[in-house]
């Protein structure tokens, strides 16, 4: 036995080494639901006492931890990761919603250390880079996308000091550039281009999510999530595999980055190594052995069965699909409502 948790205990910190050479940059991503929930929209998200809220519509997720944010800036005090996913949940349960947030990273960090998106040891420049999606003129149309990027703008700028020099805007309202799938992936190599250690970044999507069979065999469920660009008819979608490749591993060591993805089916799909979802008592992050670490991919598998046979893991964890987006902003509140009107459309483009 001493010997087996001897084993055990090198892979695990194999498996965070290797995690390591395959993503410098430490990234930590807040997820609205599972990969196998959708998230809801808002009708109205002043329900979540925002201050100022940039219209009416907007995510559950993103609504849910700007109320956090705001209250602990008002505060003045630091919550842990855990407090603020459980928080949350909180709001989200006392509106009716039953999405669980996710926190995912690319390392293995406590989630009882504070939850800062500009730490001190952070000095260099503040970048970001929001996309929102209302599909306008497209069936399965939400409403509050914009307003989500407009109110997460409001708070990098007026509460953590981000400039708009420093903040690319996707929107597809005719004003600003458009969230294509070129655009997007452009942004975010850009995003990874610009970046320095000592640089902080924040990605936002609001938006539709869904899922393509995954091809690569590293997925528990056999399917990718995806990114719903504007033109996903004809450019198809944004894979997990595709965000990988164009943003987490290529971004510099001693870039701090943060994600809020507020779509359905987003709990892995930045597919990084470690997650924590606020569903209990649990207080500490597991490792994701189904995270696509590319040519370490077979050594990631070999350990997630090493785990499995000494109990280590816990359970948890066609054609594509599409869920509604974070908003699924229709201006209603049943959340499978928007996925169902919108599944025939995507197949029928796959």
């Amino acid at each position: 036995l001493k010997l087996a948790t001897s084993s055990t205990a090198d892979k695990m910190s194999a498996f965070g080494e290797q995690a390591q050479k395959v993503i410098p940059s430490e990234f930590r991503m807040i997820s609205g639901c599972h990969d196998a929930q959708t998230s809801a929209d808002v009708s109205n998200v002043g329900a979540f006492q925002l201050p100022n809220p940039c219209g009416k519509a907007g995510g559950a997720c993103t609504a849910a931890l700007l109320k956090v944010l705001y209250e602990m800036n008002e505060r003045r005090e630091t919550w842990s990761w855990v407090d603020v996913l459980r928080k949350m949940r909180t709001n989200l349960d006392g509106m009716g919603y039953e999405q669980v947030p996710q926190l995912t990273s690319s390392r293995m960090i406590s989630v009882t250390d504070s939850m800062e998106i500009v730490p001190a040891t952070q000095q260099g420049v503040r970048r970001a880079v929001l996309i929102g999606i209302n599909y306008v003129g497209q069936s399965g149309e939400l409403s509050g996308c914009h307003n989500d990027v407009f109110n997460v703008k409001d708070y990098l700028v007026n509460v953590l000091g981000f400039e708009n020099r420093h903040i690319t805007l996707l929107l597809d309202d005719g004003l600003n550039t458009s969230p294509t799938r070129e655009n997007i992936t452009y942004a975010y190599r850009d995003l990874v281009n610009r970046s320095a250690p000592g640089d902080v970044a924040f990605c936002h999507y609001s938006g539709h999510g869904g899922f393509v069979d995954d091809t690569s065999g590293d997925e528990e469920d056999g399917r990718d999530e995806t990114l719903i660009p504007v033109d996903f008819q004809s450019a198809g979608q944004i894979t997990d595999d595709e965000l990988l490749k164009d943003l987490v591993h290529p971004m510099k060591a001693g870039v701090l980055t943060t994600c809020l993805m507020d779509c359905c089916h987003s709990g892995t799909v930045m597919d990084l190594p470690y997650r924590f979802t606020a569903d209990g008592d649990n207080i500490q992050m597991r490792e994701n052995p189904s995270s696509n670490m590319g040519e370490y991919g077979d050594l990631i598998a070999t350990f997630a069965g090493a785990y499995a046979l000494t109990g280590l893991l816990g359970a948890g964890g066609g054609m594509g699909g599409m869920g509604g987006g974070s908003p699924n902003n229709t201006g209603e509140e049943e959340e499978a409502d928007c996925c169902t009107c919108i599944m025939d459309l995507v197949n029928s483009f796959l």
